[in-house]
């Protein structure tokens, strides 16, 4: 049986032939499987229009009918040479795969062949024609180089079964929904100004509660774990970055500097040299370990503006940053609670579907890692350890190592099952060393700590991000901005209405009265949009006996309560964060 890979990559054929026989003059050039499906990319004599993708759809099926397999042929360079002489886009891949010593291969089915390395189905019955459409045209530049020709690319979606099919566009349907950047507009969370910059968010009153609630809890908990804050600088002067080795390695990542006083400072784009920094201000015992920093920290990164993406790829965020200094027999064991603090936060917010995945060095670029083998070896060997312990599943890829450590990432998934890198984490035995980080041991000696690089919620600006999408904006009673709407039925209950927002105001419950003329009916529905966990409906009735009718947003309406009843049920929800 074929993998859906397979099957993905095949079609990919199947589109590339279908062109070609309604497009003869077009030339094809790369067509791979992707995560959701395949595309193709082709180069059109005249543009091609969306209506088209019908078409084009209906003629693979009608092709698919004389496809029974993939033949492969290996070729010399001039015969695949000759066989795409008419196809610059072909002859330039031949060149390529031929510098590299790698064989020619073609794959042919039905009348139509390819210049392919392989992965295609043996049967080609396995690909179900219902299970595949054809989703939209882009446009892609010849092998991603804006230098290079603007091509068009097809996009595919393609799947084992027509069921398979329906629930992932059923689910692209429910993200667009939940798109972070439309509700983020829509409840007045964030904002983009040009005049700001790129990359660079304003947060609106309504989503500043969000953050300043994360903030808070992030602050209250770290109290309780063990940690203590600090407050470092937003920029410094340029030697301390080569001391962390940042520069130049992550030089293209940082804003250019400024000059002051004929000295060049960076702002900074993480906050670990500065926490170093204050671990070495004053001398430390081994009594003292761990020694726990935390902090909220300005950071700005250079990202390029064809990468930004709302929030979730920015140039300025605060980070749920901390660095822990433990000796280095501790190490694993503080690592292990890292993992713990992770998985509490995740269970408070109801993210239940979570891993974690370890980028080790990439073998074929050892040259951009600083530190010595033994330390690298001992660090990738701790943090397995720990990863194993806690019990968390996790996977291991062999690229994406910091410059001077292994990173290990938590992944976590949306209630619509969106993945996120939520956070980094690392164990890291450079760092230490290269800051001239000391300790003194119970033996008299001065040891090196291992230093701990930890942020369980990542940025605001991401995690607000993803929690916008995971919950739908559907904010829990402690998160949402606003988390009452008092709704008089009309003006002889306005008095009362005020009275109960006062109430709830001295509660340091967040509460918003609506006295507009609209029907209650228009109220409810408004307060339902703008998502609000709870509305308090008030008439006559509610008015002689001192109470509210109590509507949910997620549970309809649960009756009437007293003002008192009401407060408590209120309080208990935000405090144990339900």
């Amino acid at each position: 049986m074929s993998t859906l890979d397979e099957k993905r990559h095949s079609l990919a054929h199947l589109l590339a032939a279908a062109v070609l026989e309604l497009y003869p003059d077009t030339k094809p050039t790369i067509g791979p499987a992707v995560d959701n499906g395949f595309y193709y990319d082709f180069e059109f004599s005249a543009p091609l229009k969306d209506e088209s993708l019908k078409e084009i759809e209906k003629r693979m099926k009608k092709i698919s009918n004389s496809w029974t397999t993939f033949e492969k042929k290996g070729v010399s360079v001039d015969e695949a040479r000759e066989t795409f002489k008419n196809n610059p886009y072909k002859l330039e891949l031949i060149e390529e795969i031929a510098s590299k010593g790698e064989p020619i291969t073609l794959y042919t089915s039905g009348t139509f062949t390819d210049l392919c390395r392989g992965g295609h189905v043996e049967d080609f019955k396995e690909v179900s024609m219902d299970a595949f459409k054809l989703s939209r045209i882009a446009g892609a530049y010849w092998r991603g180089d804006e230098k290079n020709t603007m091509l068009t690319r097809i996009y595919g979606l393609a799947f084992d079964t027509k069921e398979d099919l329906a629930a992932y566009e059923q689910g692209v349907i429910e993200a667009e929904k939940r798109d972070h950047r439309k509700l983020g507009e829509q409840m007045d969370l964030f904002h983009f100004d040009e005049a700001i910059g790129k990359g660079l968010p304003i947060w609106l009153p309504k989503g500043n509660i969000i953050k300043e609630e994360l903030e808070n809890w992030a602050k209250e908990t770290e109290l309780k774990w063990g940690y203590q804050r600090v407050t470092t600088p937003i920029i410094t002067k340029e030697n301390l970055f080569y001391t962390s080795g940042h520069l130049p390695l992550y030089a293209d990542s940082m804003y250019a500097p400024l000059v002051i006083e004929g000295e060049n400072y960076y702002i900074k784009p993480m906050n670990c040299p500065f926490h170093h920094k204050t671990f070495a201000a004053r001398p430390k015992s081994y009594r003292d370990l761990p020694v726990r920093f935390a902090e909220y920290g300005w950071c700005h990164r250079y990202e390029d503006s064809g990468s930004l993406f709302g929030l979730m790829r920015v140039r300025g965020m605060q980070m749920n940053d901390a660095h822990i200094y433990v000796q280095k027999e501790n190490a694993v064991e503080e690592f292990v609670n890292v993992i713990k603090l992770h998985e509490y936060y995740y269970k408070i917010l109801g993210i239940e579907n979570y891993s974690m995945e370890l980028a080790l060095r990439d073998p074929k670029k050892m040259d951009k890692y600083h530190g010595n083998e033994e330390d690298w070896k001992d660090a990738e060997r701790m943090t397995i350890e720990a990863m194993e312990k806690s019990g968390v599943p996790y996977t291991i890829v062999h690229e994406g190592a910091a410059f001077y450590g292994p990173k290990m990432d938590f992944q976590i998934h949306s209630s619509i099952g969106r993945a996120f890198t939520a956070s980094t984490n690392q164990l890291d035995l450079f760092m230490g060393r290269q800051f001239g980080l000391e300790y003194t041991d119970k033996d008299g000696q001065k040891k090196t700590p291992a230093v701990i690089h930890r942020a369980p919620l990542g940025t605001h600006e991401r995690f607000i991000g993803f929690l916008i999408e995971h919950f739908g904006g559907n904010f829990p009673l402690w998160l949402s901005p606003v988390q009452v709407k008092v709704l008089p039925i009309g003006e002889s209950q306005e008095a009362y209405a005020k009275e109960i927002t006062q109430k709830l105001l001295e509660e340091n419950i967040r509460v918003e009265l609506d006295i507009s003329n609209e029907s209650l009916g228009k109220k409810i529905r408004n307060a339902k949009t703008e998502k609000i966990p709870y509305m308090l409906v008030l008439g006559d009735k509610e008015v002689s006996d001192k109470t509210v009718t109590l509507e949910s947003r997620d549970n309809g309406n649960l009756g009437a309560l007293s003002i008192e009843d009401l407060i408590s049920k209120l309080k208990e929800e935000i405090k144990h964060k339900q």
